[in-house]
């Protein structure tokens, strides 16, 4: 069975699809079965792995509305071992569209059911809201792993989070758990990204892995490109701590398990 892990912050511009797409490729490395899913209704994990929306009929949505079967869905990407379950833009409209059905909150976890078998990952990138695309990802999964921008507002928010997270797992996934949160976008030229990081770690401790995300330009370049920041430039200090903070995903598992 996959391990299923949620990308998650209602806060935008974290870093939250470029954690998932070059976590997911460093896992794929690796030799793991990696299955990306994008619940964004940008579609932002698809284009920074090089698909065009209007080139593929395959999506998440269909796959929630149980108008196609998941398997029928996916696609293979360019990395060997990673494939991707693409958004579409009517995913903007879910909350509306999901609102009436039978069982909503299980219907990504059920879907998930068939296929789990054929991954040893299965990576969510959930919307920055916490409706219920991302109720139905936290309830898909078995873990959470949170980007945090390294800037001042880096907690706002985390709060209404963790009860989130918290009210998912009294409802609907009593096994969920937080696996870590990984800062990003640190500038070490800036006196605050470093009174940030020992804010967050200060709160959460050991929740917080020990890598951190530098804002490199390597990973900002590599989505233009359709490709992770490993795949574009592997010796870049981007894709190389990406690649630790796999290790860490790695590790933390094996001491779960």
């Amino acid at each position: 069975m996959a391990i299923v892990i949620s990308f998650t912050n209602q806060k935008g511009g974290v870093g939250k699809t470029t954690t998932a797409i070059n976590i997911a490729a460093s896992l794929a490395a690796i030799n793991k079965r990696v299955l990306l899913i994008d619940m964004d209704s940008q579609g932002n994990a698809g284009t920074g792995l090089g698909f065009v929306r209007a080139a593929h009929k395959q999506n998440v949505y269909d796959v929630l509305m149980e108008n196609s079967k998941i398997e029928e869905n996916i696609l293979t990407t360019a990395v060997k071992n990673m494939h991707i379950l693409p958004a579409s833009a009517k995913l903007a409209g879910a909350e509306l569209d999901m609102l009436d059905l039978e069982n909503r909150e299980y219907r990504l976890r059920n879907a998930l059911d068939t296929i789990s078998n054929n991954y040893d990952f299965i990576l969510i990138d959930c919307p920055p809201a916490l409706g219920i695309l991302t109720v139905n990802a936290l309830t898909a999964s078995d873990y959470v792993i949170i980007p945090l921008q390294c800037e001042f507002f880096a907690l706002e928010g985390v709060q209404q989070l963790l009860s989130t997270i918290q009210a998912i797992k009294q409802k609907w996934n009593p096994d969920l758990d937080i696996l870590g949160m990984v800062l990003t976008m640190y500038d070490k030229k800036l006196g605050l990204t470093k009174a940030v990081e020992e804010d967050v770690r200060n709160t959460f401790g050991d929740k917080v892995f020990k890598t951190i995300i530098p804002r490199n330009v390597r990973i900002s370049e590599a989505p233009s490109h359709g490709k992770p920041a490993l795949f574009y430039d592997f010796k870049s200090t981007g894709a190389q701590a990406y690649l630790r903070v796999a290790t860490e995903v790695v590790n933390a598992l094996e001491k779960r398990i």
